[in-house]
């Protein structure tokens, strides 16, 4: 429910067999037994809360506990089990159970009778999210959010699920029934939820630490396509079937791996895809960006909330697709995608907003929806009759409400034209008349870095100066607001809150990296460097290798260690590019061994399912390889056309500096050192081998090549 999650093969089926067991047993008595019901009063504790997901159960009747150890120590005090329940602000099931159950006095008053109920935003606590994710994979094999965790007061869980309707239907268990049988399996069957809780522990503490292969090797790179390959869907592209999510680093990997290798079906996979996508209901053809998933394989019918991350990492694909193929829709797209977010996304202070909901008025995807009859109140004859060409409107639509009613998501269906544009801006106008979706408006560390980076590389290739003047103040914001000191993750209504995970230091190092490509300011290398040694020192694990997500333990479960590539990718996969880039950029010794240390640590993984682990693999491309080192001199206004030439090509394995005699740059980068500032020229080197400078930007294209 929710945002479906990667499934793991669950490890064991005893977690639940025992307690399932009796719960069915138990539900048929239960059916009948009266519920107490409670008033709500007022607010409760989650009111004093940043997060907009939790002040958006600030008054439930639920006696609602941030985390922390206040509510882990009542549940000690009090004898009683922590009812966990993860979400996010823009799910829509997680606002189904919000107000089926969590609005609901007689649920509240089993939960607050007989639990201690704990609120975390996911996005806020990603290293909660992640422990008691891996929990409900182990216990269910499956996961999701809303996610539901009942667990020991010592933190281990013994009960996962995702959304839980109140009452039963469609073979799922009801609140009011479920959580009266938890209650008395707790009271009388201790034994067992002790047991079932140690073993769901130890099996976390496994899934958490990652294997060591050795050295990944470029077979890993051909095995990592062969797969993707396999999965691969040639009539409506992307992976799998339903649900069909975006996953860019795929799109960029196979980008990478038809540059290596030159084959053309990796290039054409990226092509069929990013156009079915851009063509699609996914993408709001309208309004611009992309939705989460799309629940069909054709791409029609979204899961409709917007996410930061997915505008950042799309934008990315998007920009290096043109630069692979010169193709104008994905110009097109990624320029709106950049429109979209500096319009809707950006808060006053110029960092980027987390995230726009996926329902309105109660009604998923409804700001979005158009039925014919609607559309014919206020569009002549002639722009109904291009709405329906250019757009697949019809009578009987392609979507159904839960209320049975049809209506259109939006796909790019025809030729666009003139017409097209007039059509859309139209109905733009008054889709601009009806209630937004709410805006999740925190600011969150490591989402604004992919940005930052998404932004880098539109200006790189277009020199649009709205993309470099969105991505300096967004990286000064969080550089400033954000991380000075111990550092915070997430920033909402004038204060920064945390802690600092691995992903914060290494997205926003990875993003000032790529805007220091196409905008060669040296204070952006050097506040990446800064970033890349706390990085180190924060969360590098000296013993093992690789990075831990978090600085301190969660649960007993202790630190954890991700690798795998989600929806975003993983700190790991992100802190090795940094290192590499950091390393070619310097020449320092210690980010190599560093960045060695982590491949090492974490090969396992990687090796056993590469397609799993695209952007580790696009680190691992980048360490095999050879390395493009630019080096320009001249004034900046001097080099602007040489960097204009770099960023219109696709070449993935490079690293960019001014040499203008900037004593800082030349401090912080070897690339720099020894040159003639005065010169308007482009030094490049390839393998460590060293070219003749070239004076004019074609000289330098032709040198890169196509």
């Amino acid at each position: 429910m929710g945002r479906k999650y990667r499934a793991l093969k669950p490890l064991t089926s005893h977690f639940y067999a025992l307690p399932l067991k009796y719960f069915t047993v138990r539900w048929f008595s239960a059916m009948t037994e009266h519920r107490p019901r409670t008033m709500a009063k007022g607010a409760n504790r989650l009111a004093k809360e940043k997060s907009p997901y939790l002040l958006q159960h600030a008054h439930n009747p639920v006696d609602w506990y941030p985390w922390g150890e206040e509510a882990f120590r009542k549940a000690r005090e009090e004898d009683k089990p922590v009812f966990l329940s993860i979400g996010y602000s823009s799910c829509h099931w997680c606002h189904v159970m919000a107000e089926e159950s969590f609005q609901e006095d007689d649920v509240a008053a089993l939960l607050n009778e007989n639990f201690i109920s704990v609120k975390v935003d996911r996005e806020e606590r990603p290293d909660i999210d992640a422990i008691y994710m891996t929990a409900a994979q182990i216990m269910s094999g499956t996961g999701g959010w809303p996610l539901t965790i009942i667990m020991t007061p010592d933190r281990k869980p013994f009960f996962a699920a995702t959304y839980l309707p109140k009452l039963s239907r469609q073979g799922m268990t009801g609140l009011t029934i479920l959580l009266p049988i938890i209650t008395e399996f707790w009271r009388e069957r201790r034994d067992e939820v002790a047991d079932a809780s140690v073993k769901v522990a130890e099996a976390i503490k496994t899934v958490n630490k990652p294997s060591s292969a050795g050295r990944i090797g470029v077979e890993s790179l051909m095995e990592g396509y062969a797969r993707l390959k396999k999965s691969y869907d040639p009539r409506h592209g992307g992976f799998g079937l339903a649900p069909k999510f975006p996953t860019p680093h795929r799109l960029t990997f196979l980008l990478r791996y038809w540059k290596r290798t030159g084959e053309p079906n990796a290039l054409e996979m990226v092509r069929h895809t990013l156009r079915e996508m851009r063509r699609g209901g996914i993408y709001d053809q309208l309004g611009g960006g992309f939705h989460r998933y799309s629940t069909d394989r054709s791409w029609t019918v979204p899961h409709f909330e917007k996410m930061l991350y997915d505008q950042a990492m799309l934008l990315m694909a998007y920009v290096e697709g043109w630069q692979a193929t010169g193709d104008e829709e994905f110009e097109r797209t990624a320029r709106e995608i950049a429109d979209y977010v500096l319009e809707r996304m950006t808060s006053p202070e110029g960092g980027f907003c987390s995230a726009e909901d996926a329902d309105t008025e109660g009604v998923e995807g409804g700001y979005y929806l158009w039925s014919e009859e609607k559309l014919s109140s206020f569009l002549t004859p002639e722009e109904l009759s291009e709405a329906r060409r250019v757009f697949g409107v019809s009578t009987d639509g392609n979507n159904e409400g839960d209320d049975g009613d049809r209506s259109n998501v939006l796909r790019l269906d025809g030729e666009w034209t003139e017409t097209s544009e007039r059509v859309r801006a139209k109905m733009l106008e008054r889709r601009n008349q009806r209630t937004a979706p709410f805006l999740d408006d925190k600011i969150m560390a490591d989402w604004n870095g992919l940005m930052i980076a998404g932004l880098a590389k539109a200006y790189g290739a277009w020199r649009d100066p709205r993309h470099r003047d969105a991505a300096r103040k967004a990286a000064k914001f969080v550089m400033s607001s954000m991380m000075e000191g111990e550092g915070y993750h997430m920033y909402r209504d004038g204060a920064a809150v945390g802690p600092t995970f691995l992903d914060d230091l290494a997205f926003m190092a990875w993003g000032l990296i790529e805007l220091y490509f196409t905008d060669p300011d040296p204070e952006l290398l050097e506040k990446a460097i800064d970033l890349a040694e706390r990085m180190l020192s924060e969360f590098d694990d000296p013993t093992e290798g690789g990075f831990f997500k978090n600085s301190e333990d969660v649960g007993p479960m202790g630190r954890i260690k991700e690798v795998y590539d989600g929806a975003v990718p993983s700190g790991n996969s992100v802190a090795l590019t940094v290192l590499l880039l950091l390393h070619a950029l310097t020449g320092r010794e210690d980010l190599l061994k560093a960045a060695e240390r982590t491949e090492e640590a974490l090969s396992g993984a990687v090796i056993d399912s590469p397609d799993a682990h695209a952007q580790f693999l696009n680190a691992v491309d980048l360490r095999l390889g050879p390395i493009v080192e630019i080096a320009l001199t001249g004034g900046r206004e001097q080099v602007e056309p040489f960097l204009a030439e770099v960023g219109r090509r696709f070449v993935p394995r490079k690293v960019v500096v001014n040499a203008s005699g900037d004593d800082l740059i030349s401090e912080l980068s070897p690339l720099a050192r020894d040159r003639d500032a005065a010169e308007v020229a482009a030094h490049v080197c390839k393998d460590k081998a060293c070219l003749a400078p070239v004076n004019d930007p074609s000289s330098l294209g032709r040198l890169l090549g196509d």
